[in-house]
């Protein structure tokens, strides 16, 4: 009987912890791996890092300049049902053990915030007609086509630091807030 008794309580402490670490990572924190060359030379291809999901869980806009992990499939509606799903399939352990390249979430810089007037000119990018400082890049904008977008309400344009290697809102244009799953926190 005793050993019953003490069978249930590690299980009862066994499943609130795992409970509890499931929350965080829903919620709280989250690790993901940096995939591809985007944002070097501030972060590089298969760096481990800790994503803040505090202004996810609460909707806060995230500020100029902060790295943001998002959901790159922009075109699908995102809800709790997406994050606990995240949990599950695209956490660190799961894809190191199916050894998959997770290409679900990208690493941008936050760049412009809604209703900002986002021109790309000359290879230099301008916000609401200020030219912005960005010392984080790896290097000069080549071949940068001229164009000026207007970010809508709900959304962000987002660009990698090595602006001549990065998929960015160039490219797929502006990402739904919701789909930015969180900030930056450290490198492990």
């Amino acid at each position: 009987m005793r050993l019953i008794r003490a069978l249930v309580s590690w299980s009862a402490s066994i499943t609130f912890a795992v409970i509890i670490a499931f929350a965080l990572i829903i919620f709280v924190f989250q690790p993901t791996t940096v995939v591809g060359s985007s944002m070097e030379s501030t972060l590089h291809n298969g760096d481990l890092l800790i994503m803040n999901k505090f202004s996810h869980t609460m909707g806060i806009i995230p500020q100029y300049g902060d790295i943001v992990m998002l959901d790159s499939n922009i075109d699908e509606p995102r809800g709790m049902k997406e994050d606990i799903q995240d949990v599950f399939f695209n956490n660190v352990l799961s894809l190191m053990i199916t050894n998959k390249k997770n290409d679900a979430f990208w690493v941008k810089r936050v760049i412009g915030k809604p209703g900002d007037v986002i021109e790309i000119k000359d290879g230099r990018v301008i916000r609401n007609n200020i030219i912005i400082e960005e010392p984080y890049l790896k290097e000069q904008m080549i071949k940068a086509k001229d164009q000026k977008i207007i970010v809508p309400d709900k959304n962000v344009f987002v660009m990698g630091d090595n602006r001549n290697n990065s998929k960015d809102s160039r490219i797929i244009g502006c990402i739904p807030i919701d789909h930015i799953l969180g900030k930056y926190a450290f490198k492990l």
